[in-house]
């Protein structure tokens, strides 16, 4: 079936696209709704400013917040994995400073498109030269209600077109002034904020059930202040027969505070990985059998503790994915563990999907009794993180053998506690599950809006 547009020379949008892509079907029935709802320029309701990164690519261990397109996640700022910039840089860079309600758009690369609304939590900030910081300036339009638009297919769409035909995706800030954004009714704009901060809560929610389990945990282990008491040991002495046996001789891997740790487990019927579960590797079919729809393939970069990520997915022909299916494909309780790139994340695949696993994940299998969010934890806690660390540390490219995952640690608390540790980390879960919902209800909300406006 062909696809096809007629448009009239006065319904070119000036002379810079003439390009067919810009004019699909699906582009103009969209745009055409969006016209129906009294939209106006984004430029023309707030200011834009872009972000920097400081010389040399150079953070802080500890300052100011500094946020970058890695840290969108499902419409907000995580901060689990944020870098930070001096108060000096912050000053001299005032103009990109961010508050609660703005918006920041991913202007470059593999992650244009998506985009954060700073929450109240976050109460200082800086952005890096990629993101697009937006701040509404009208009483029209509340901030989150603008968000959640632009998160929806007729905020997508418009930003999707721009980039069409272009080499290196970017959005240039007159680009993103270009986007239109509807005024609608103040009360369906503060219902929509209500979706938005709910979800907020049950994200936040979902981080403390989290951080109980983990202190729970440590607690049991008496491992709450290890890595402090640890911090301060910056010598060891190890025999040459240690050396032959791990075939290492880097200083790194001989840090008293692995042993340590190692001499804690131990105390706590510590077990072997490779006792407890059976393991699988992925397979890798190559870029070349990539297609932008399909069956999933569950790569390392869309895997993370809370579950399988939709940033910047793959997906494999359903011919392939029927001949690999049976030996590839993860079931319902399974352990799904990064061993390439970023290794050592864990998830319990909590509900069934078609898709295979890339040669980076391994799948796991649970030989004995003991609880998979338990031992889940136990891999993404600080515990199993250092075990990881040391094992593919000293590498470019960070990589962990099957072998070495084996013989990682794990131990074995009584029943009644991995059980408690087990439902905290599920609620987290829920609750995040829960966030994610309300999104979408936002969304379609905003949807149902226009297209009955």
């Amino acid at each position: 079936m062909i696809n096809y547009s007629i448009i009239k020379k006065s319904q070119l949008e000036g002379a810079y696209r003439l390009d067919a892509e810009y004019y699909q079907p699906e582009y103009l029935e969209l745009n055409q709704k969006l016209q129906n709802s009294n939209p106006v320029f984004l430029k023309n309701v707030s200011k834009i400013v872009y972000g920097t990164t400081p010389k040399g690519g150079f953070f802080e261990e500890t300052g100011i917040p500094f946020i970058r397109s890695q840290n969108f996640n499902d419409f907000i700022i995580d901060n689990s994995d944020l870098v930070f910039c001096s108060e000096k840089f912050n000053i001299q860079n005032k103009k990109s400073e961010i508050k609660s309600g703005d918006i920041l758009f991913a202007a470059v690369g593999a992650t244009i498109g998506e985009l954060a609304v700073v929450q109240d939590k976050i109460k200082k900030g800086n952005i890096n030269q990629n993101i697009a910081k937006v701040r509404i300036n009208s009483n029209e339009i509340i901030s989150p209600f603008a968000g959640i638009f632009f998160g929806s297919k007729f905020g997508q769409f418009q930003i999707q077109r721009l980039i069409t035909g272009n080499a290196q995706p970017y959005l240039n800030s007159d680009q993103i002034g270009a986007l239109i954004v509807p005024i609608l009714d103040i009360k369906n704009q503060i219902e929509i904020e209500k979706y938005f901060k709910k979800s907020t809560n049950e994200i936040e929610n979902s981080k403390s059930f989290y951080f109980q389990a983990e202190s729970l945990l440590l607690k049991e282990l008496e491992l709450e202040s290890f890595e402090k008491e640890v911090e301060k040991e910056i010598s060891n002495v190890v025999n040459f027969s240690e050396i032959k046996k791990f075939e290492r001789m880097d200083a790194d891997y001989f840090q008293a505070k692995y042993e340590k740790l190692s001499a804690v487990i131990r105390k706590n019927n510590g077990k072997k990985l490779g006792e407890l579960v059976s393991l699988k590797k992925g397979f890798e079919p190559g870029s070349e059998a990539y297609e932008e729809e399909g069956k999933l393939f569950i790569r390392v970069s869309s895997l993370s503790k809370d579950g399988i990520t939709d940033k910047d997915q793959k997906y494999l022909k359903d011919e392939l994915y029927e001949k690999l299916k049976k030996d590839y494909q993860p079931k319902v309780g399974e352990i799904l563990l990064t061993k390439d790139a970023t290794p050592g994340i864990a998830y319990v695949l909590k509900e069934e999907l078609e898709g295979i696993m890339a040669g980076g994940v391994l799948r796991l299998k649970l030989k004995e009794d003991i609880e998979p969010e338990y031992l889940t934890l136990c891999i993404n806690s600080i515990m199993g993180q250092m075990q990881v660390e040391r094992d593919a540390g000293g590498s470019v490219i960070a990589h962990w053998k099957p072998e070495q995952v084996k013989n990682i640690l794990i131990p074995i608390l009584p029943k009644r506690i991995q059980i408690k540790i087990s439902e905290l980390v599920q609620k987290s879960h829920e609750s995040r599950k829960k966030a994610k919902e309300l999104l979408e209800e936002a969304k379609h909300k905003v949807e149902e809006l226009i297209e009955n406006n």
